[in-house]
């Protein structure tokens, strides 16, 4: 499905529009106050996620960045420290959330080329048990990370060097349903290992809003009160839980659409000179040009009513409203474009 305005928009899966069916599962859905716990359809995709991911209990939330600080303010406490990547969003993206409203200590690592952390280097962060040192409690991975997907037996590795050195495991799951798809496992199987996973359901699965915390009742039932105290307790929420639902139903799957769309994408403008283009895994790819073509380049793909974030390393990402039409659209306005650009 292509956006009704006719424009491609290949910023992030995040732009993603309801469907028609979406958006009349979403008016239909029964709801009450979910303060309470009492809203039916909350309590439903709850359910229904913890049940899918292999998990006790589920806790919905309007965004991934809330599901994520819950999780990292669930396993640390102030003065703790988590594990995380250099390019993670927890670290990178989300505000300083963890230091700034949960006084936990990021210890940021550098991601290796596949985007994992080095088992070695986990093991040499870890905090020794010293007054002097802020006590490690969690190792925060995140699946995919720009469009990598970490592979099973570094996952099992790294989440069991966590255990046994007595640390929980965090998964910032936003695209785990992609990291799934791609490998052709379950996403039970995707998540094993980890004590909490965030799943995201306003990207590639194409909810308007929300994300699932999903980890043990214990967990979740902490998580409520951060949640709360977050700004995140909502009331009759089953109309929104609804199109989460139905992502989780029914969007799984087709993800492998957007993967060939990106595939078939790369190969297109790998074909134009000029152009270094990183080949996919998933729905996200990256294209490295001259900087002096940016701005040039951004106002004439906006002419042919296409959204680009352009830069010397633009990430594309496609996503189930970019159909195989689009993607044969977009080539050509960059073929047009690069063939009488000059530097």
């Amino acid at each position: 499905m292509s956006n009704s305005d006719n424009w491609i928009d290949l910023r992030s899966d995040t732009v993603t529009q309801p469907s028609d069916t979406m958006r009349a599962v979403m008016a239909a859905a029964p709801v009450g106050d979910d303060v309470y716990a009492d809203d039916p359809t909350v309590n439903r995709l709850q359910d229904y996620a913890a049940d899918l991911f292999g998990f006790e209990a589920g806790l919905f939330a309007p965004s991934g960045t809330q599901t994520n600080l819950i999780a990292l303010m669930s396993h640390c406490g102030r003065g703790d420290e988590y594990l995380v990547g250099q390019e993670a969003h927890t670290y990178k993206y989300e505000g300083g959330g963890a230091a700034v409203l949960g006084s936990i200590q990021p210890q940021p690592i550098a991601n290796q080329p596949d985007g994992s952390i080095a088992l070695a280097d986990i093991e040499g962060y870890i905090k020794a048990d010293d007054i002097h040192f802020a006590r490690t409690r969690l190792l925060a991975l995140e699946n995919t990370i720009g469009g990598r997907v970490l592979p099973q037996e570094y996952v099992k590795a790294a989440t069991a060097l966590a255990h046994a050195r007595g640390l929980n495991t965090h998964l910032d799951g936003a695209r785990i349903c992609n990291a799934a798809v791609k490998q052709g496992i379950s996403l039970r199987q995707a998540v094993a290992g980890f004590d909490s996973v965030s799943v995201c359901l306003s990207k590639g699965l194409g909810a308007p809003v929300g994300s699932v915390l999903l980890g043990s009742k214990a967990l979740i039932e902490q998580g409520k009160r951060w949640r709360k105290m977050l700004g995140g307790g909502m009331r009759q929420a089953g109309i929104i839980a609804a199109a989460g639902l139905y992502a989780l139903e029914h969007n799984v799957q087709r993800l492998a659409e957007d993967h060939d769309n990106a595939a078939r994408l790369s190969r297109g403008l790998a074909d134009i000179d000029g152009l270094t283009v990183t080949a996919p895994q998933t729905n996200i790819f990256y294209v490295d040009m001259p900087a002096a073509a940016c701005e040039p380049l951004r106002a004439f793909l906006a002419g042919q009513r296409i959204r680009a974030s352009v830069g010397p390393h633009t990430r594309l990402v496609t996503h189930l409203d970019v159909n195989a039409d689009d993607v044969e659209r977009t080539i050509a306005a960059f073929k047009a474009f690069f063939k009488d650009w000059r530097a």
